[in-house]
């Protein structure tokens, strides 16, 4: 009984540090992408490059931490397993779950007479996106069956300048954000905050996010041990759940707001960086010897951008309620995981 108890006792305060991380996370998440976007200004680079580089990047740091502190500062194969998963995590969540959330939101928005029942989008930056993002995981796949040192590291170094490439183009597209910056967290009340103010604060949050994603590491394998589940399975459905969803909320509300380019730009480019630069790291990083689970989780992302890249081949626009489909390929998934 005492045995049992001590257990529980354990369990919960696992737990208790896993909701610590999260937290730690996404408040540092906050921090750190406020302070760089006034970093941005401050030197002068423009409000595309803002909003769609520098805070798009920002943003992705929680996903992206956690397999680097996983996989670099690691010492087993349980924190290896959990920066995988946390890196497969991301783009099975926005292609298969985050654009069909966003599609619903939209049906419901207009069976309220909130707004009209299609996306007003530029369709070109949308496949310019689906068309970076559907080679580079492609990548990912084709290595996990040969995944022999020299290749893992060419595709590596491949993916990172495939990345680079896409971010000359999308500077080089004159697109410019029309969103103003928030105040200051650290000066909420300035106008024009001290450089050394902007400067502290983006170093305060990005030590928010080493130190929770840290925490994140130890409190999952924790956790998982607890449950008899594997670390990999648990990050690649939690991880990206706790760190990108909430980010990717933006996107609701700029659905509501009839700002449909917007929203859906804030998933597409994110991506094609959770599909160039993690998938470096876990290919420089691990052997890449991914099992089964981990494979349909590289296939379905795929699946689901030839589906959305066809409906604007075909019909020239996306249908809201066909972009609902995709999320049939999340919940088919999940009862997978569960079943086997």
């Amino acid at each position: 009984m005492h045995a049992r108890f001590a257990k529980m006792r354990s369990m919960l305060f696992s737990m208790l540090l896993f909701l610590l991380a999260i937290g730690v996370i996404l408040g540092g998440a906050a921090v750190f992408t406020n302070g760089v976007e006034w970093m941005g200004r401050r030197l002068g680079i423009s409000d595309g490059a803002i909003g769609s580089i520098l805070a798009g990047v920002a943003t992705a740091l929680p996903e992206t931490l956690i397999p680097v502190i996983a996989i670099f500062f690691g010492d087993s194969k349980a924190e290896a397993d959990i920066g995988t998963g946390a890196i497969l995590g991301a783009p099975l969540m926005l292609s298969t779950l985050t654009i069909p959330l966003m599609a619903g939101f939209l049906l419901l928005l207009a069976r309220m007479r909130k707004r009209a029942d299609h996306f007003t989008l530029d369709y070109h930056a949308v496949r310019l996106d689906l068309n970076f993002f559907l080679p580079a995981y492609a990548v990912a796949f084709l290595v996990a069956f040969m995944p022999i040192p020299a290749l893992r590291y060419a595709a590596a170094a491949g993916l990172f300048l495939m990345y680079l490439w896409y971010v000359k183009i999308h500077l080089a597209s004159g697109e410019v954000s029309e969103t103003e910056l928030e105040p200051l967290y650290f000066a909420r009340k300035v106008g024009h905050p001290a450089t050394a103010l902007v400067t502290a604060q983006a170093i305060t949050g990005l030590g928010m996010l080493i130190g929770g994603a840290h925490l994140f590491v130890h409190a999952v394998g924790d956790v998982a041990s607890g449950m008899g589940v594997s670390p990999l399975i648990l990050s690649l459905l939690v991880a990206p759940i706790a760190t990108e969803l909430p980010e990717k909320m933006n996107s609701l509300l700029w659905i509501y707001q009839k700002k449909d380019t917007l929203a859906v730009g804030n998933i597409t480019g994110a991506m094609v960086f959770q599909g160039t630069f993690p998938v470096s790291v876990g290919l420089l990083g691990t052997a890449w010897n991914l099992d089964q689970a981990s494979l349909i989780s590289v296939t379905l992302p795929i699946v689901a951008t030839v589906f959305l890249l066809a409906l604007i081949h075909t019909t020239g626009k996306w249908q809201p309620r066909m972009l609902v489909l995709p999320a049939f390929l999340y919940a088919g998934y999940i009862v997978y995981l569960f079943v086997h």
